[in-house]
């Protein structure tokens, strides 16, 4: 008795079509989860904030798209002059920015529209007015002590109290939105005027 056997060869055609179809879903696959990784990295480093209000004049206008390194400080601690974005002590779901100005342990003193830090007179040329309040505060351990560049119109330190370490986002290091004020946020090191 003889058994004939049929082998059956696939179309070219459809195995073709086939293979296009499954190879385009492992790209679509392959590109979503970079994706996916990138935007998780990026989001582990950086935040992106926007400026809403006056309190960061002339350094920062409202309506400004702000990137936020939020590694700077698990290396490093803040310092005098920084800009930094944190969560709001009395509503934490909020987030400001502000330039800090004490750091764990300074006294901070603001007489007759002058900011001293440990009786040492502060040179700000980034301010916006002199501040037209007076106060003294000790920073404590583990806060900061933060004013906005536009003293007499901020909701601050000075107002509120200090900030918490650990409410600390990251460090406010580029503008960039709107594409003409795109550029680095300059964070001078606090510089003492002359006695």
């Amino acid at each position: 008795m003889n058994d004939f056997y049929t082998e059956s060869f696939p179309d070219p055609e459809e195995a073709e079509s086939r293979g296009g179809f499954v190879r385009f879903i492992v790209d679509v696959l392959e590109t979503v989860l970079l994706s996916l990784l990138l935007f998780l990295a990026i989001n582990a480093v950086s935040a992106r904030i926007r400026v809403d209000g006056f309190s960061m004049e002339p350094t920062l206008h409202s309506g400004e798209y702000v990137i936020v390194n939020k590694v700077s400080y698990y290396i490093g601690e803040p310092q005098r002059g920084d800009i930094v974005v944190f969560h709001f002590p009395r509503q934490p779901n909020q987030e400001y920015i502000k330039r800090v100005i004490g750091v764990p342990g300074d006294r901070v003193q603001i007489s007759d529209s002058v900011v001293y830090v440990n009786d040492r007179r502060l040179d700000e040329p980034y301010i916006n007015a002199d501040p037209a309040y007076d106060g003294t505060w000790t920073v404590p351990e583990d806060q900061l002590f933060v004013l906005g560049d536009n003293r007499n119109n901020s909701s601050d330190s000075h107002d509120w109290g200090f900030v918490p370490l650990e409410h600390v986002i990251g460090r406010a290091v580029f503008v960039y939105w709107p594409p003409t004020q795109w550029g680095i946020i300059e964070h001078p090191t606090q510089v003492f005027a002359a006695p």
